[in-house]
């Protein structure tokens, strides 16, 4: 499925879609970004195991998380691991490009997967993000939702791989992403 728009408005479908694509394969464990919680609420009771990557803490400014504690302790009540770290494909890597300048490795592996839409890229990083925290079992595949800025817009199935075999992911289906900025 491609939509003709990015974003929020495709969160409803994007959900759907992936609910039915881990009925059809039998996929237990869905990794989903969330940094407020909305997407991540969509999805609780109707999957064995999921997990909500957040935004790590100073994302948005330092210090501060985008999700409200409230939220937070509402999803993990409802049995949803979440998780809050840095991010795999920027992290310490971002800070010294800021600092110094230039392009470093995992910044241009960042943006050859945007190639196939931010979404995308999203969920290759939350996926790894997910197994190396050990939120998701290693060798199975999963069911991955991310989004190109608010809301979720891109599933995939994939079968990640740790940060320290960061090339041995394994995209197995684009279920659905944005097919026009």
């Amino acid at each position: 499925m491609y939509f003709q728009a990015v974003g929020k408005v495709n969160t409803g479908k994007t959900v759907e879609l992936a609910l039915q694509k881990a009925a059809e394969y039998g996929i237990n464990d869905i990794v989903v970004a969330s940094c407020g919680g909305d997407t991540a609420k969509l999805l609780v009771g109707k999957v064995e195991n999921l997990v909500c990557v957040t935004h790590a803490n100073g994302y948005a400014a330092p210090g501060e998380s985008d999700m409200p504690d409230q939220v937070r302790h509402e999803l993990a009540a409802q049995g949803v691991k979440l998780l809050t770290t840095t991010h795999v494909l920027s992290g310490a890597e971002r800070g010294i490009s800021r600092k110094f300048g230039g392009v470093y490795p995992v910044e241009i592996m960042a943006h050859t997967l945007r190639m196939f839409g931010q979404g995308v890229k999203v969920c290759v990083e939350i996926a790894v993000m997910a197994l190396d925290a050990g939120l998701i079992p290693f060798g199975k595949d999963v069911i991955v939702i991310g989004g190109s800025a608010h809301g979720a817009d891109t599933a995939v199935v994939m079968r990640p791989a740790h940060a320290d075999h960061i090339f041995d992911n394994y995209i197995a289906e684009i279920i659905c992403k944005p097919g026009h900025k």
